[in-house]
């Protein structure tokens, strides 16, 4: 019989759906796919090069548990050029993609029943996380006419003797909506620490993201190389942490996991480090996208109430069509083959909502578009 941590931990709905249309795929059907948050871009080829020269060098062992000095060093100089922040190496631990840092930095955080606050709706996997090493989410309703944004004054009164800290993400899955600074900066002054994970960052339009160690480092940063860089597959993220927790930390990784893939980390320092055109063509590309999509879904009654400005999400507001959007989302696929999110895999208040990802062509978002409005004229 499986353990009842195994047994209780939820699916991750949008897999599902991922599964299912592979499924359809399979048998014959071709399925636009809206659903996954997953760079359709090739990793840029500086980034590749330097990956095949670690190779070609030997490069193919284990490395220091915090990763390679120079990756860590990249990213604290990294932080400091973009945000203007001091970050030491020493503070920077290396892993495999930003899950991996985030069950860490829990890890080191959490005892049994302490709580960690975040909104709601909020990426799906978080609370799975809390939950599997026996930490308690603490909700925060959220909602679209204020773009998703937490409200500093709807944290604070959920602030109990538990708390631990408070998980934002900004730009944020599933939402797409970056906070305000001034937000950004309350919440860093409600006292917990502050998980923040950065991972959109460089996926903005026409807005400029911020890093929570701007305004406080009682935080810990998540972030990594999947999304901008198109490193999906690299597994390739780090953590900063204060200086307190990189040992508790390290021990963790020691055990776990050892260390980062050391080929993946020698592509990041030249992620990093080197310039990339691909990468400015890619956010505009996004850009145009997301632009489009907005548009498309205004047009066919879903509601966008406040223009998404990062990441690549639009999560729109389809209670006009249902009351019921896991039904909704995967009728949509087997009836219309498109591919999307039901709102509710991130939570209670994400019911009624569909999350449409544009990490694919305009061309196959436009036909996935045409074939919803097919298939929602006969709702």
């Amino acid at each position: 019989m499986a353990s009842l941590r195994s047994e209780n931990i939820p699916p991750f709905i949008v897999m599902e759906v991922l599964e299912k249309a592979q499924e359809l795929e399979r048998a014959g059907q071709d399925v636009i796919h809206l659903e996954i948050g997953e760079p359709d871009f090739a990793t840029p080829a500086k980034i590749t090069a330097a990956a095949i020269a670690a190779i070609q060098a030997g490069k193919t062992h284990y490395t220091h548990s915090l990763g390679i000095l120079p990756l860590r060093e990249a990213i604290a100089a990294h932080y400091n050029r973009r945000y203007g922040v001091s970050v030491s190496p020493d503070q920077v631990i290396v892993t495999m993609g930003t899950s991996h840092g985030l069950l860490l930095t829990l890890c080191s955080l959490l005892n049994p029943g302490d709580e960690v606050i975040l909104p709601n709706p909020t990426y799906a996997c978080y609370p799975n996380f809390i939950r599997y090493i026996e930490g308690q989410p603490v909700f925060v309703p959220v909602h679209a006419g204020e773009g998703f944004a937490l409200e500093p004054p709807a944290v604070r009164q959920k602030l109990g003797p538990r708390t631990k800290a408070i998980l934002v993400n900004s730009p944020s899955n599933p939402t797409g909506n970056l906070l305000p600074p001034d937000v950004l900066r309350a919440i860093g002054e409600l006292g917990p620490y502050v998980i923040s994970d950065e991972i959109y960052h460089g996926l903005v339009y026409g807005e400029r993201e911020h890093s929570i160690l701007e305004y406080t480092d009682h935080a810990f940063v998540l972030n990594g190389f999947s999304k901008l860089y198109a490193m999906t597959g690299w597994r390739l993220g780090y953590i900063i942490a204060p200086k307190e927790f990189v040992r508790p930390i390290q021990k963790s990784q020691q055990n776990l996991f050892i260390c980062a893939n050391s080929i993946s980390q020698w592509a990041g320092l030249a992620a990093l480090t080197e310039d990339h055109p691909e990468i400015p063509r890619m956010v505009a590309t996004y850009d145009e996208r997301r632009r489009f999509m907005v548009k498309s879904l205004r047009e066919l009654g879903l509601g966008v109430v406040v223009e998404p400005t990062g990441a690549f999400y639009v999560f729109a507001d389809a209670h006009c069509y249902t009351s019921d959007c896991y039904t909704l989302a995967f009728d949509i696929l087997n009836k219309a083959h498109v591919a999307v999110a039901p709102g509710i895999d991130f939570g209670t208040n994400g019911e009624g909502f569909l999350r449409f990802s544009y990490a694919n062509s305009i061309e196959n978002i436009a036909e996935g578009m045409a074939r919803l409005r097919e298939y929602l004229s006969g709702k």
